[in-house]
Formats: C-alpha cells, structure tokens, sequence
C-alpha cells in the first residue's frame, strides 16, 4: 500500500492567478516594447544601461532578467542596431564593459518614459491604497521565497 500524503494545495488558485497576472502584464508591456522598435530583452538592456557609464555582463545579467547565455546574443543585436557597445574594461584585462552609446542612450531618453506612461496607465486604475496593499503583498510573498532560498 503506498501511503497518500496529505498537503495543503490552498495556495494553487494564487499561484495560478499569479502566473496569469505575470502572463498579462508581459503581453501588455511587449506589445509596447515591440511598436517602440525593440525587443522585450533589448528593452531590459537599454533601461538597465540608461543613465549609467556601462557594466560588465555579470553586472548586466544580475540586474535583467536575462539569462547569461540569452545576454550575449541581446547585446550582439544591439550593437548591430548601434545602441551599445563594448569597451575594455579598465579593472579587468579579460572583461568588457557593455554601455549605451550616444544613439542607445537617445532611444533610452525616449522609450524608457513612453513605456512608463504606458504600464501606468493600467496601474492608475487601482486606487493607490490598492496598489501599496499590493505591493506589501507581493513584497511579502517574495521575502518568504528568499527566506526559504538562503
């Protein structure tokens, strides 16, 4: 006889709607990314290296959500677009720095605000008591996830 455990499966319908939640919000923002000429991960890159004088690719990767190997090919494509581009980096004779160049740092100056006002015109439909109680939330769910993490 095998024993049949007993859990807890409560939580699925917040997972569930969690993961639907996520699955909206990034259809929502790279349909907007895409009109605004880039990809949903070059958008990351440029945002990321907006206002910034460059970073390594660890610094890169640790600050996307960018896998290291889909990070190299993202920024392979922005150099052929000329938004970034890489330079010794002063502090590591084997490392490059990725920056945005003056082209890249202009898309930055006018994507970045467009798709601000963008997702903000969906968070403005939540009361702001409403979106601090979800930010608390969420905020709390992902501390419980990288307690157990450590």
């Amino acid at each position: 006889m095998s024993a049949t455990l007993s859990v807890d499966r409560s939580f699925l319908p917040l997972i569930r709607e969690l993961v639907r939640t996520y699955q909206a919000f990034e259809r929502y923002s790279a349909a907007h990314v895409e009109q605004l000429g880039l990809t949903p991960a070059q958008f990351d890159v440029v945002a990321t290296l907006g206002n910034t004088d460059g970073m390594n690719a660890k610094q890169l990767g640790e600050r996307t959500l960018i896998t290291k190997g889909t990070l190299t090919g993202v920024v392979d494509r922005l150099l052929l677009k000329g938004l970034v581009e890489r330079l010794p980096d002063p502090r590591d004779g084997r490392a490059q720095i990725v920056r945005l160049t003056p082209l890249g740092q202009q898309t930055f100056e006018r994507v970045f605000p467009e798709h601000g006002a963008h997702l903000a015109r969906v968070f403005a439909r939540l009361p702001q008591a409403q979106r601090d109680a979800l930010e608390q939330q969420l905020r709390a769910l992902r501390e419980a996830f990288e307690k157990e993490t450590r």
